[in-house]
């Protein structure tokens, strides 16, 4: 681990330099934090100067840090040396931790009358050296005491700037964390609003094809009802979501202007539970991929007044998707087509579209079309742009799902609004057409 230093500690570190400097008079002093090699023993670390009074003192080039296991000689100026102690000095939980509390300056803290070093060690860790002198008198017993002093404010400094540091680090992991949560939360909430509207429609429609006192059409009810009270508590979810996002955010420790060494670490965001996940891509049919699909569809579309067309021709090439994947981009976007669309509204759902080595699903509508400045953000999570004025309800994570998706499948999506297909759009419904691109299956390749 490399122990960071953070702007407030360096800060005092000056300030009991300067009580060096302005009270016994040292000429030269060095503060020293203590970097512990990852992947080597315990025993074995290096030296990084912190702070060097005066500042114009330079290290000597390739001497910044001495290593701990038979410290080699370091000259600071003309005046300071960094001994060969033995490695006892840096251990963690040495002799040497009693010994900076005993009175008096013990021999291998001296390296003159005149030239001093001191560990930095608090509760039996060794975290530096305070590395001082001057050049016109030795030091005294008492300025040798206060000295000592000095070093164990340091010490305890150092430990408390590290805790800090510790603490930071572990409100940022909880920040991710909770981040990974919610967007977790956030795809399972979305990915449960499709068949949760599938099965009220079907439970609506059962009911009307039961007469007056069929046993089952209780039966049916009560799928309706809780079906309803479903929705509820997705919209409850919502508003949680929400609320937790709004709370959260004042959570955050005060950022350090400065840092004179600190561990940078790339921390990966694991992939979200997404449908499909872990799965592998296949071969597959884009029309029997559909064909469930298109019922549940089509049901809904009657519910809302909408006629639902489809144009699937024979023969089409297969496609390499994630199966489950795939179906979920395709109810997403069809989704959105049955609800933006207003009631006595066209759904146009077509294959066979083809550019270079793929193949395209086309889903168009005759809704009320995207502004161009909301097209540029689609696929962006939680942007709805003007349709988050409406009443009609929604996230804004249909598309980024969709979108994510299709990416790990080598596929893509364009949007197009207005809808390029002339087929069900008008001047009066501009509409908007999303075609969903993925790799074509060559024929030699199916084949084998």
């Amino acid at each position: 681990m490399l122990m960071s230093a953070s702007s407030d500690f360096v800060a005092l570190c000056r300030e009991q330099i300067a009580l060096l400097t302005q009270g016994l008079g040292a000429s030269l002093s060095v503060v020293y934090l203590t970097q512990e090699l990852v992947e080597a023993p315990t025993d074995q670390a290096k030296l990084i100067p912190v702070v060097i009074y005066p500042e114009t003192a330079i290290l000597p080039p390739g001497e910044d840090a001495t290593e701990a296991t038979g410290c080699r000689q370091l000259q600071v100026g003309n005046i300071l040396a960094l001994p060969q102690y033995p490695r006892k000095l840096l251990a963690p939980g040495s002799e040497s931790s009693s010994s900076s509390q005993e009175s008096g300056m013990p021999e291998e803290y001296m390296l003159s009358s005149n030239q001093m070093v001191l560990p930095l060690i608090h509760e039996g860790v060794m975290m530096g050296l305070l590395v001082t002198g001057r050049e016109d008198r030795a030091w005294s017993e008492q300025e040798q005491n206060e000295i000592q002093r000095i070093a164990q404010t340091l010490a305890i400094a150092c430990i408390l700037d590290q805790r800090r540091a510790w603490l930071q680090h572990e409100l940022h992991q909880q920040q991710i964390l909770q981040e990974q949560q919610r967007d977790l939360l956030d795809n399972l909430l979305h990915q449960f609003r499709n068949p949760l509207t599938a099965l009220r429609t079907f439970g609506k429609l059962l009911i009307k094809r039961l007469r007056p006192g069929d046993p089952n059409r209780d039966v049916a009810t009560n799928i309706v009802r809780e079906s309803d009270r479903l929705q509820e508590l997705l919209q409850q979810f919502d508003q949680a979501i929400d609320l937790t996002q709004a709370d959260l955010a004042p959570l955050s420790l005060p950022e350090n202007r400065e840092f004179v060494e600190a561990t940078i670490q790339k921390e990966s965001k694991p992939a979200l539970l997404l449908p499909g996940t872990g799965d592998k891509v296949a071969d597959c049919s884009l029309a029997d991929l559909l064909t469930p699909l298109l019922i549940s569809a089509k049901a809904i579309a009657q519910e809302r007044n909408l006629q639902l067309i489809t144009k699937i021709p024979r023969n089409l090439p297969l496609v390499r998707a994630n199966i489950k994947a795939l179906q979920e981009v395709i109810s997403n976007i069809i989704d959105n087509a049955l609800k933006y669309t207003p009631a006595g509204g066209k759904i146009l759902v077509q294959l066979g579209q083809k550019k270079d080595n793929f193949q395209g699903i086309s889903i168009s509508d005759t809704g009320p079309g995207i502004p161009p400045q909301d097209l540029e953000h689609l696929g962006e999570r939680h942007y709805r742009g003007v349709q988050a004025k409406t009443e009609i309800p929604g996230t804004g994570l249909g598309l980024a799902i969709a979108k994510q998706l299709i990416e790990q499948m080598q596929g893509k999506i364009e949007v197009f609004s207005p809808a390029i297909n002339s087929l069900i759009t008008s001047p009066k419904t501009p509409g908007t057409t999303f075609i969903i691109w993925l790799p074509e299956v060559h024929r030699n390749s199916a084949d084998s």
